[in-house]
């Protein structure tokens, strides 16, 4: 109400809104309160609040601008602010910042009824003790003035940290998602034992060149169903968040090379800054360091058991 007042002071006058306003409800402010408000400092909240907007503006814009309440609070308090979750959405509401909501999935891959596919080694339980241990790969698209760019990632299921991503202009298995395969074995280190890759029925996943690549990284290939949300539900959960979070906010894009650029951005930013709820509100790269300490003496001490 004393922004309304100092809108209108100049026409009407304090001691006539205030009288009008007085006259409509009982007990209102006065122009003797409205002047003293006018005057009186601002109070340790009023100071704070206006500190933690800006500081809720800046995070908000720097994680993309997709943070929630939920996400926004965990961030606030791993920065040092002591605040709570309520004050955190009050907060988002006085910057005018909200998280981002998801749209709904269209599916491009393609089933192939003549090729012989694997057996489902997942069952829709998308747990893994270790890293290294369970990857699925999912393939999505992004519209550009120039074409479709097409995009597959290797995620995995351990610490949700995309191990590997690849932009093409063709959905070719060759092309698209054979490189991201083998960015994210290179990035293990060449050999993929005991690890299970899981896909779903597209052509690309079960061409030969695909296949064959698989098993001679030593991995164990699986596939759920084509166009099934649940069998490959974790893969479907990392196109979604990428097409919400970078491709509808930054758009429109004009080349693939444009998308290639931002993805590669974007790849970091999930890894080593996005803060992921299914990890208790940590990052990728956090929890794998987390389970290279709690590895690290088990492997010590075998080492020192051979001697």
């Amino acid at each position: 109400m004393i922004r309304f007042i100092d809108m209108f002071a100049d026409r009407f006058g304090v001691e006539a809104i205030c009288c009008t306003l007085g006259a409509t409800e009982s007990g209102f402010l006065t122009s003797r309160g409205y002047r003293g408000a006018k005057t009186r400092p601002r109070s340790a909240r009023g100071v704070r609040d206006d500190l933690l907007v800006g500081e809720v503006a800046r995070l908000h814009a720097e994680n993309y601008g997709v943070y929630g309440a939920r996400k926004m609070h965990a961030l606030l308090r791993r920065q040092g602010w002591q605040v709570g979750r309520d004050q955190t959405t009050r907060l988002m509401r006085i910057a005018g910042v909200r998280g981002v909501q998801r749209s709904r999935k269209v599916f491009t891959t393609r089933p192939d009824a003549a090729l012989l596919k694997p057996a489902d080694l997942v069952q829709r339980r998308f747990v893994a003790d270790r890293p290294r241990r369970l990857w699925v790969a999912d393939v999505t698209y992004v519209a550009t003035w120039s074409g479709f760019a097409y995009v597959a990632f290797v995620t995995d299921v351990y610490s949700r940290r995309i191990v590997g991503w690849n932009v093409a202009a063709t959905l070719k298995a060759d092309i698209l998602p054979l490189q991201a395969l083998d960015m994210a074995a290179w990035q293990a280190g060449g050999r993929l034992d005991g690890l299970v890759h899981h896909a779903d029925h597209g052509s690309n996943y079960l061409a030969m060149v695909y296949t064959d690549r698989i098993a001679e990284l030593g991995a164990t290939p699986s596939t759920g169903t084509v166009g099934d949300s649940y069998d490959n539900a974790l893969a479907e959960a990392v196109n979604g968040l990428y097409k919400t979070e970078l491709i509808r906010r930054r758009g429109p894009w004009r080349t693939i090379e444009q998308v290639e650029l931002a993805t590669c951005e974007y790849v970091w930013w999930w890894n080593n800054q996005r803060l992921h709820g299914e990890l208790g509100m940590h990052t990728p790269a956090e929890v794998e360091a987390a389970y290279a300490d709690l590895a690290q003496p088990r492997l010590a001490t075998a080492s020192l058991g051979n001697h």
